[in-house]
Order: structure tokens, then C-alpha cells, then sequence
């Protein structure tokens, strides 16, 4: 349960981070899937395949830490459609593929989103409706954000940025707020982070990079509903307009 905890927390952890960056800290916003935390923009014209490789090290106490491992399919095709897996974290002295949790398609043309549960072998698919622009967020006075230049990572340029801000108050113990740190690594050729480092001194640190990564077409049938699911709540794209028609 204590491990359950842990992985809670560093996970609220990366989740917090984005909500706090002000516009100009963050990449273009491009409509965008998320697994993992890679989040992969559904672009055309740039289409690729890799593995995610997630590490996270959970601080058990002052001297101990317990090492957790990943990994999940990624891609992107010319069309901007996604494939996203997620696979159960496995304990440092598992060998063999993680069990598959969940497959997540998503197609930019026609806003359709489908969850593949391989546990059920249920597909959910729906419509993801278009949202307004978002609010610009409130800016966070305890964030740092620091320039770390660029580098070469799977053969792709990537610039480094580093972003350190302070934990909230709620349910916290100590009376000076301990600091989260996030490291990413962006490719502007892909639009998707490289690698990502998240530091948080009560929880541990995660670590979550690419590799096998390819450029070029990935196979179609990543993009497709894998056999033997049956598709629940299917929602047809809205009617286009006849020819000649006016609104």
C-alpha cells in the first residue's frame, strides 16, 4: 500500500508542474495525447515509431530506494494519428514485457479517440470535443526556469530545459516547502520530449526517455483496433453538409 503511495504522489507530482508554467516556458500548444508522461502531438507529416522507457526510484527511507521499470509502444503517422501504450511498473528484478494496461488511438481528422482495455477486450471509442482556448494560468512566483542548451539524443537535436518550483503546502510536514525539479529534453523536429527527469525529495525521482526510435511510416496496423476487442459507445463524426448547401 505504501508503494501505491508513493507512485500517487510522484505522479501528482508531474502533474503539477504544467499547470504552473506560464505560456512562453511551455512548448507550442499543439493538440496532444499523453501517456507516460511523453506527450505526443497529433501532427502531420512527421511520423514516427520508439519505445518509452519509464524509471522510477521511490525513496523507502533515508537510505533505501526501491527501483521501478517500464516501458511502452509509441507512434505517429503522416496523418497525425497516435498510438499510445501503458504498461503495469515492474519492480527492478522483473525480466520480460510489463502486462499491457491500456492502448490509446487517436486520429486528429476526426477527433476520434478510442481506449482499448486488454483486460476486458473492450474498446471505447468517442468524439474529443473541440475546447476553447485555455485561460493563460496564474504565475507561480517559486518557479525557476533555467536554460540548459542543446544536445544530440537519438539523433535528434534537442534543447534542454530545467524548471524547479515549490511543492504545495497541503499535507505537508515540514515548515520550509521542499523543491520539485523537472528536466525535459525537447525535440523541435518531432515536437515531443526526448527525455524527461522529474525530481521530487519526498518521493524519488522519475525518469522517462525514448529509444529505438524511427523515422519513417510506422505500420498501419498500429492505428487500427487490435482483433478480438468489441467497440462500445461508438459515436459517428458529425454529418458533413451536402454539396451546393448552406448553413
Amino acid at each position: 500500500m505504501a508503494h501505491k503511495t508513493l507512485l500517487w504522489m510522484l505522479a501528482t507530482s508531474l502533474a503539477l508542474l504544467p499547470a504552473r508554467l506560464a505560456p512562453q516556458d511551455a512548448p507550442p500548444p499543439i493538440r496532444s495525447s499523453s501517456v507516460n508522461g511523453i506527450n505526443i502531438p497529433a501532427i502531420p507529416g512527421a511520423p514516427f515509431s520508439a519505445t518509452v522507457v519509464v524509471e522510477s526510484e521511490l525513496y523507502v527511507d533515508d537510505v533505501e530506494a526501491q527501483v521501478y521499470r517500464t516501458i511502452g509502444l509509441i507512434a505517429r503517422d503522416s496523418q497525425g494519428r497516435t498510438h499510445n501504450e501503458t504498461r503495469r511498473l515492474m519492480p527492478e528484478s522483473f525480466h520480460g514485457s510489463p502486462a499491457l494496461l491500456s492502448l490509446r488511438l487517436y486520429d486528429p481528422e476526426t477527433r476520434i479517440r478510442i481506449v482499448c482495455d486488454p483486460g476486458s477486450k473492450i474498446a471505447r471509442r468517442e468524439i474529443v470535443p473541440q475546447k476553447p482556448p485555455a485561460a493563460s494560468p496564474a504565475p507561480n512566483p517559486t518557479l525557476r526556469t533555467e536554460d540548459l542548451g542543446m544536445t544530440t539524443l537519438n539523433g535528434l537535436q534537442a534543447k534542454g530545459t530545467r524548471r524547479t518550483f515549490a511543492a504545495p503546502r497541503a499535507h505537508l510536514g515540514w515548515g520550509k516547502r521542499p523543491e520539485v525539479q523537472e528536466e525535459t529534453w525537447y525535440s523541435e523536429d518531432l515536437h515531443i520530449d526526448l527525455l524527461t527527469r522529474l525530481t521530487d525529495s519526498r518521493v524519488g525521482v522519475q525518469t522517462i526517455g525514448i529509444s529505438n526510435l524511427k523515422r519513417g511510416e510506422p505500420t498501419a496496423s498500429m492505428f487500427q483496433v487490435p482483433p478480438g476487442y468489441r467497440i462500445f459507445n461508438v459515436v459517428e463524426p458529425p454529418p458533413q453538409p451536402a454539396a451546393g448547401s448552406t448553413r
